[in-house]
């Protein structure tokens, strides 16, 4: 079983193009598919300007 499961499968290609674009935004390099040569540093960063957008996001909304 794969760890990275999605709850609405049709969401996995927007979300795989919000990953690239936050990897661009934080100058990680991306390429398609596996990326297990990431640090964890590279890695983290990614996820967290993901979080990032997320929040800000989500207070726009609130306004």
């Amino acid at each position: 079983m794969s760890r990275s499961n999605i709850a609405v499968p049709e969401a996995k290609e927007a979300l795989e193009r919000f990953k690239m674009e936050a990897a661009s935004e934080v100058g990680v390099n991306l390429k398609q598919g596996y990326n297990g040569d990431l640090t964890s540093r590279q890695a983290g960063s990614v996820g967290g300007q993901m979080v990032k957008k997320m929040i800000e996001s989500y207070e726009k909304g609130l306004k």
